[in-house]
Formats: C-alpha cells, sequence, structure tokens
C-alpha cells in the first residue's frame, strides 16, 4: 500500500509539471529543497560533517550555505528530470547545449565502445537522457529501486530516448556484449561500495571504497574513458560537457587498477570543487574500512595468483 501511495504522489507531481515551463518547475525544485533542508535533520547533519572534512578552511556559515545549495539542487533536479522527460525531442534539444561532442565521436571511431563515468553532481540523469539525441543511444548501469512502481516509472525516464538500463546482477556480460557492438555505457562511480570489488582511492584527500569495474573494464577492453558532467544554465537550460578521455596508466604499473580508479576520481573531484552544492553530500561517502571485505579481498586476490 505504501508503495502505491508513493507511487500515485509521484505520478500526479508529474502530470503537473508537464503543464508548467521548466523555469517555473525550477522554482517549483527550489522550494522542495528547501523544505527538505528544513526537515531532513539527519542528511543535513551528515552533509555538514562531509563538508567540515572536505574544506575545513571554510568558515561554518559558508558550509551552511553550500548545503541548503545542495538540497536545493537535489530538489531542482527531481522535477526538472520528471519535467524535461515529458519534453519532444526538439524541446530537449533547445534546452541544451554541449560542449565536448567531437571528443566522443572521435572515441567511437576507435571501434572499441566508450564508458562514460560522473557521479551524484549536476544533472547526470538529464544528460543521460539527451544523450541520444546528438550521438547514439547507450547502456546506463543502475540498481533497481525498491519501490516497483517508481522503479518502472524511473526506468520509462530514463529510456524515452533509446537508452537501455543495465542492472548489476548479470552486468559483466552485459557490458562487455555493448562495447564489442561500439556502444557506450554509463556508470557513476562515487557511492561507497561495500563489496570485494572495492579500491580505496583518496577522495578530497580521504580514502573512499569506490567500484573498480569502470577501470577494469577500462583497461580490459580498451574502451575510452570519458568524464562527463551536466551543468545548470539560465532559464532552465543544461551544459552537458564531455571532457577529455582519461589516460590509462603505464603497461607496467603494478596497481593499474587502483591508479586508473584515481585519475577518474581526481576528475570528479574537480567539478566537485568547482561548485560544490551540485553534489550529494549527503551520502556517506566516507567509511571507516572494514577488515572482513580486506582480508576476503586478500584471499581472493591470492587464490587467482594460484589459479
Amino acid at each position: 500500500m505504501r508503495f502505491r501511495l508513493e507511487y500515485a504522489l509521484v505520478s500526479l507531481v508529474e502530470r503537473s509539471l508537464r503543464m508548467l515551463p521548466m523555469s517555473l518547475v525550477r522554482a517549483c525544485g527550489t522550494l522542495l529543497g528547501q523544505a527538505a533542508y528544513a526537515l531532513d535533520r539527519f542528511h543535513r547533519r551528515v552533509a555538514l560533517d562531509n563538508l567540515a572534512h572536505a574544506f575545513p578552511s571554510r568558515p561554518v556559515a559558508e558550509r551552511r550555505a553550500v548545503t541548503r545549495g545542495m538540497f536545493v539542487h537535489f530538489g531542482r533536479l527531481l522535477l526538472e528530470m520528471m519535467k524535461f522527460s515529458t519534453m519532444s525531442e526538439t524541446e530537449m534539444l533547445a534546452h541544451s547545449e554541449i560542449e565536448g561532442g567531437d571528443r566522443v565521436a572521435q572515441a567511437h571511431r576507435q571501434g572499441r565502445g566508450v564508458l562514460f563515468f560522473t557521479g551524484h553532481f549536476g544533472y547526470w540523469e538529464i544528460q543521460a537522457i539527451a544523450h541520444p539525441l546528438r550521438v547514439d543511444p547507450i547502456g546506463v548501469i543502475a540498481r533497481p529501486l525498491d519501490n516497483p512502481y517508481l522503479h518502472l516509472m524511473l526506468e520509462r525516464i530514463r529510456t524515452r530516448t533509446g537508452n537501455h538500463v543495465i542492472y548489476r546482477d548479470g552486468a559483466i556480460r552485459k557490458v562487455f556484449r555493448a562495447l564489442s557492438s561500439n556502444q557506450g555505457v554509463a556508470i557513476l562511480i562515487d557511492q561507497h561500495l561495500h563489496s570485494t570489488d572495492a579500491v580505496y582511492v583518496d577522495f578530497f584527500q580521504r580514502p573512499a571504497a569506490t567500484t573498480s569495474a569502470l577501470a577494469a573494464l577500462a583497461l580490459r577492453t580498451g574502451a575510452p574513458v570519458i568524464p562527463v558532467f551536466a551543468l545548470p544554465l539560465p532559464r532552465g537550460r543544461y551544459r552537458f560537457v564531455y571532457e577529455r578521455p582519461v589516460p590509462p596508466p603505464a603497461e607496467d604499473s603494478t596497481d593499474a587498477v587502483r591508479e586508473f580508479t584515481q585519475r577518474c576520481t581526481d576528475v570528479l573531484e574537480m567539478y566537485v570543487r568547482r561548485d560544490p552544492s551540485l553534489w550529494l553530500w549527503m551520502h556517506r561517502r566516507w567509511r571507516p574500512r572494514d577488515p572482513a571485505l580486506a582480508e576476503e579481498r586478500v584471499t581472493l586476490d591470492n587464490a587467482g595468483a594460484d589459479a
């Protein structure tokens, strides 16, 4: 019953947004984010703690302003994503501009597929929706939502322009198939990973458990790795940035996966430092190392060496 009620509420909001201009949708998102900032004490505390570690020299008032701005941004993102998905393709193109599209075309000319990565930064979901309008559809790696009705709604939004969603169960085989067909695959790299697949890299000068999948796939397939970022523009528009491909480590690197993952994380950190209010500081990104997982990883590594 709770899942059905949540779905009914979100569906009502989505239908209401269809009638509003994007500038007004963004204003409604601002109000939603401000309300969340006032009411959600737990995530507000998490964000302030993360910001205190990331920017210790900044005044407390400035860190509070960033936290408030973050809540506002994610309120906007939620409503704008629903609104954007209801637009025609012509309207989507009119609300966006692209930077670095030639880098994507050049990467695809290598014929090995392209790995795109970003984090919970800016308008990443909207960039994925708009990507096929100027390039080709991509596979988006994601996890299912707990609410099955909202899960189907989000999948419909994500596949609105031809993309397909790759869920983590059995994902590797599907990713290899997509890359071998010279398709693009997108992945987020900024969530805490409680798994033996995690590698610890520095993110804001603190070790963070990070997925090794991006680096491992790139090293195995030779697919170029392109960072992507979606930035807000005035009047409800967006700039979609495709950065230069991240260079892989040298062939004689003793820890190529970790080194490659660090290089990708450094690009993400550069963007977060430029506009910290666009990143998800309320996520518990930095957590103590799990000795059991570390021991299990060593065991698996040794087993692989013996094999």
